[in-house]
């Protein structure tokens, strides 16, 4: 008698992942059209690296995902990109350190040049903000154009604002430190109604924990008690003296790129560089 089920427990141990359907892999080939599942940027693949593929929408505007299975879209259905087997001796993509593909303006390590600066603008709170963004999305600001200025405290984001008078071709970008419900940074952000203006805002005290513990070699940031300046306390909690200006060229030094910090900061510079950006802003 033929056994009906070919011999094959439909009980064995690993049934579950056999009935699973895995998404088919398809080649990250230049020119590409796909979706990222997770948040919907649709692009062209423009560059895939081992770990991630670069995407470029209509606009001209490039993200870095990374290579997960069934992370896109194409045609509407789950895919697993794979790095295309390479074809023959390639110059290798220049990156900036944003992860984004650039095209050198000159020879190898020289910066790119800047544009004429956009009426547009983006405000960081600090110093250190202004610094950290110009390290990772310098390259990127100076081809479209945009500036970085910095607020010196988000108290003075109302005069700013009035001075700066945002429009639709003169728009304003606002990354606030510790914009978590109920902060003093949240309800000055709740008071911009207009529609010229974005303010957006990362969870962290400082931007230095926007800085991945990883890094820095260090397990996590140091938990600081309340009352304690919160910079003094994490150099004496992490044993690094008394020296923030000391402190946070350490940390700064480590920012080599946008895989060394945090997700909740990345999101939010690239957000803000969409919107000062966007077509018809000047």
């Amino acid at each position: 008698m033929v056994d009906p089920y070919d011999g094959t427990d439909v009980l064995a141990p690993g049934w579950q992942r056999r009935a699973r359907l895995e998404p088919p892999q398809v080649e990250a080939a230049r020119g590409l059209v796909v979706e990222e599942a997770g948040g919907g940027f649709c692009g062209a693949v423009v560059a895939c690296e081992k770990t991630a593929v670069t995407l470029e929408d209509r606009f001209g505007r490039q993200r870095v995902f990374p290579l997960a299975p069934g992370a896109f879209l194409l045609e509407g259905r789950p895919v697993t990109l794979t790095r295309p087997a390479p074809s023959g001796p390639a110059r290798s993509p220049v990156r900036s350190r944003s992860g984004s593909v650039t095209q050198p303006a000159g020879p190898p390590g020289q910066a790119s040049r800047a544009r004429v600066a956009k009426a547009s603008r983006i405000y960081v709170e600090g110093r250190h903000d202004a610094e950290l963004v110009e390290q990772i999305w310098g390259d990127d600001l100076r081809d479209v154009g945009v500036v970085v200025e910095y607020l010196e405290g988000v108290d003075h984001l109302p005069a700013v604002l009035q001075a700066f008078a945002p429009g639709p071709q003169r728009r304003l970008g606002v990354l606030v430190d510790h914009l978590v419900p109920g902060s003093k940074e949240q309800r000055i952000a709740a008071a911009v109604t207009s529609p010229h203006v974005l303010v957006v805002g990362h969870p962290y005290v400082d931007v230095w924990q926007a800085v991945t513990p990883a890094a820095l070699g260090i397990p996590a940031w140091p938990v600081v008690p309340r009352g304690t300046p919160w910079k003094e306390g994490v150099l004496s909690a992490l044993g690094w003296g008394t020296d923030t200006a000391a402190g946070w060229k350490r940390i700064l030094a480590a920012a080599r790129s946008y895989a060394d910090l945090e997700s909740e900061l990345l999101g939010r510079v690239e957000e803000l560089i969409d919107f000062v950006t966007a077509p018809g802003t000047g």
